[in-house]
């Protein structure tokens, strides 16, 4: 790599980079906001497992939850924050580069 090409590992993202995270991130980025427990079902984890991946990345920054009442009961739900979809973006950039180009041969 030579001085004026940046690091396309620049993006790597080791809180990003946790499958459970990593499939966070993902899912949010496609739905753009989703409630918690269909990103339970989703992940197919405990509430419990959720709520500590969920909880790094709002440390990060990188999502953030709204509650609201909805028939009578509380629902959390959950989106990435601008700084977390840069971040999601730059990750998946980062693993693009590791992984580099399909290979052409069957």
């Amino acid at each position: 790599m030579s001085a004026g090409t940046p690091d396309p590992l620049a993006g790597f993202d080791a809180t990003i980079h946790a499958p459970n995270r990593l499939r966070i991130c993902a899912l949010l980025d496609a739905a753009g906001e989703a409630d918690f427990v269909l990103v339970q079902k989703q992940l197919d984890v405990s509430a419990s497992v959720l709520s500590k991946h969920v909880a790094v990345l709002m440390d990060a920054d990188y999502v953030e939850q709204r509650k609201a009442v909805r028939d009578t009961r509380q629902r959390v739900w959950l989106r990435l924050t601008r700084q977390g979809r840069e971040a999601y973006q730059g990750h998946l950039a980062a693993l693009r580069a590791i992984v580099g180009p399909p290979d052409p041969t069957p």
